[in-house]
C-alpha cells in the first residue's frame, strides 16, 4: 500500500498525492512520487505545492535523500510548476516499452 496524503476543501477531495521510499543504485535513498492528482477546477490553489511540501518534509523526517517523479511530455504546465515552483530539475527521460 502506497502512502497516500489528500487535500479537502468544503468535505471534497481537491488533490491527492501517492509516493514509495525506494533505493536505486543512481538515486541512492529516494522517495518516488507515484501520483499527484488536482481537480482541474482548483489548479492554481497551492495544493499540489502543498502536498509536495509535505513529501519533502516526510522524506527529510525519514532520512532519504531527494524526491522524484515522472511527468507525461505533453504536460507543460505541471513540468513548469515542478521546475519553477517547487524547484525540481530535469534530470532523466521515462521511457516505457509497449
Amino acid at each position: 500500500m502506497l502512502p497516500t496524503v489528500c487535500v479537502q476543501s468544503e468535505g471534497d477531495i481537491v488533490a491527492v498525492i501517492g509516493f514509495k521510499p525506494l533505493i536505486t543504485l543512481y538515486y541512492g535513498r529516494f522517495i518516488w512520487i507515484c501520483d499527484l492528482v488536482t481537480d482541474t477546477t482548483k489548479r492554481s490553489s497551492r495544493y499540489g505545492e502543498k502536498l509536495l511540501t509535505y513529501v519533502h518534509k516526510w522524506a527529510k523526517d525519514n532520512g532519504y535523500e531527494s524526491v522524484a517523479l515522472s511527468s507525461g511530455l505533453q504536460r507543460t504546465d505541471a513540468h513548469r510548476f515542478y521546475e519553477e515552483k517547487m524547484e525540481y530539475d530535469k534530470v532523466s527521460y521515462v521511457l516505457k516499452s509497449r
